[in-house]
């Protein structure tokens, strides 16, 4: 008989729990309900006794399993360094294999989306393009003037403010297969003049992601900017696939496996002296293709290869001690890339007004750049390199939004409260600009503000230091 998917997992990796509770204060679940069972403590014991067979699986369980938010600040807490990620993926696969909360509708959606949309990009980008359309030409405004979104089903309902901003171009047609910091000339707004040569010269692949290339193609070319500023020889792929860390985060863990081989059967590794991604969710998943394909012998070794390799785009900048941008020759209101105009313009839509001298913008840490990669300096190192920007710390900065994916959809109450907790804080700061690496950060945050008189913008942070380079070359 098949064992269930916790039933498989490593036996020591459910005992390392201590059920010591110095996770209960950081998990946010936990402060909503103050309930054993909707901690990580609690839910360790919930799966160490399904898997220990004396506990049914219910949809009870499911429901527990689907009400974390997987934000993983238990595991920056824990003592014993228990792997959370590892125990809750194999939780919520062992759910879909039970077939416990199994329904047509639920079953139509999930295939619709994990099977079929993100297994094949050219369906995806097919998709975007109909969603840019219907965009570009004022249906999506109208339909939400005629408020013919409360027609839809609760669930699309409730993800509907949320639906990104679909770009015009996609990251193909704004990135060369191959870019060379000789050739940044050529490239939308790459810093010519950067001095490449003081760096090392590094040859580089960057992942383009899924969302994020029809969403946020201009991140993708601000990533490859800033390397090309630095020295790196940039490859990017061409049609890349999704990384499948939307598929290991909702139980489907062989379809992730199945993406994590495409991955790498589409490049040799060897050429790379690392693997760029920029988006924070996706870089926790991509680092743990060795755990995915451990027990693969046609795939283990490259795997290894590839986790050893992979960085998130802040972790490698500060790595290769990047160059800090100087600031520009001219005044900041003559140059029209420079990050403060860039902010202004973005504030108010508009560039002509004179930038201010310094402009403060506070840094929303996503929870799987911080606990995922325990990433936290480095994001504050590159905006405390920017000229004419203050770096404003938040209170609980590390306090999940409520994103997570598509908790917004599953659990939209704690969703929001999350959302509001997270936006007071960063007002507070009275920084109209937040710095954030996620995308689903930052979607979710956005459409809490959608009704803002002054809603705050938010930015990932490679785009300011990508328009502080190209300001240093405005003549």
């Amino acid at each position: 008989m098949k064992q269930s998917p916790l039933q498989s997992l490593d036996y020591s990796v459910l005992q390392q729990c201590m059920h010591c509770g110095m996770c209960l204060p950081t998990c946010p679940t936990y402060a909503e309900t103050g309930r054993e069972k909707n901690s990580p403590r609690g839910r360790i014991s919930l799966m160490r006794a399904i898997a220990d067979g004396e506990l049914e699986t219910t949809p009870n369980f499911a429901e527990e399993m689907s009400y974390c938010l997987g934000c993983l600040a238990c595991t920056t807490a824990c003592p014993a360094g228990v792997d959370y990620t590892n125990l809750l993926e194999h939780a919520r696969a062992h759910v879909e294999q039970s077939g416990v909360v199994k329904t047509p509708r639920r079953d139509f959606v999930r295939w619709l989306t994990m099977k079929q949309l993100f297994m094949k990009p050219r369906l995806l980008r097919f998709a975007g393009r109909l969603l840019w359309l219907y965009q570009v030409t004022g249906l999506q405004s109208l339909a939400r003037a005629l408020r013919l979104t409360k027609l839809l089903p609760t669930s699309i309902r409730v993800a509907e403010p949320s639906t990104p901003t679909i770009q015009r171009r996609f990251s193909d047609s704004l990135i060369a297969k191959v870019e060379t910091p000789s050739s940044a000339k050529t490239a939308k707004s790459a810093s010519a003049s950067a001095s490449p040569s003081a760096q090392p010269f590094r040859r580089v692949l960057l992942l383009t992601g899924c969302v994020q290339d029809i969403a946020f193609s201009d991140i993708n070319r601000a990533t490859a900017d800033v390397l090309l500023a630095n020295n790196c020889e940039v490859h990017t792929p061409r049609a890349q696939s999704c990384c499948g860390s939307l598929h290991a985060h909702n139980g489907e863990l062989d379809l992730a496996a199945t993406l994590a081989r495409r991955q790498l059967d589409a490049v040799d590794l060897s050429q790379f002296d690392a693997v760029i991604s920029n988006a924070a969710g996706c870089g926790s998943h991509l680092k743990h293709y060795d755990r995915l394909l451990a027990t693969d012998p046609a795939y283990a070794q490259r795997a290894a290869e590839w986790s050893r390799k992979l960085r998130d785009i802040s972790e490698y900048l500060v790595e290769i001690n990047f160059r800090h941008p100087q600031p520009p020759a001219r005044t900041s209101t003559a140059v029209p890339n420079h990050p403060l105009n860039l902010l202004r313009s973005s504030i108010d839509g508009r560039e002509k007004s004179p930038a201010p001298t310094v402009t403060p913008v506070t840094y929303h840490e996503a929870c799987h750049l911080c606990h995922g990669q325990k990433i936290s300096a480095q994001p504050r190192a590159i905006l405390r390199a920017i000229p004419g920007i203050e770096l404003r710390e938040s209170a609980e900065p590390t306090w999940c939004c409520g994103s997570a994916g598509i908790y917004s959809i599953t659990q939209p109450k704690t969703a929001g409260w999350l959302r509001d907790r997270k936006l007071n804080n960063l007002r507070a700061t009275a920084a109209p600009i937040v710095a954030v690496a996620n995308p689903g950060c930052s979607l979710h945050l956005q459409a809490g503000e959608a009704h803002s008189a002054n809603p705050l913008q938010f930015i990932h942070p490679v785009v300011l230091l990508a328009s502080a380079y190209a300001a240093e070359t405005h003549p």
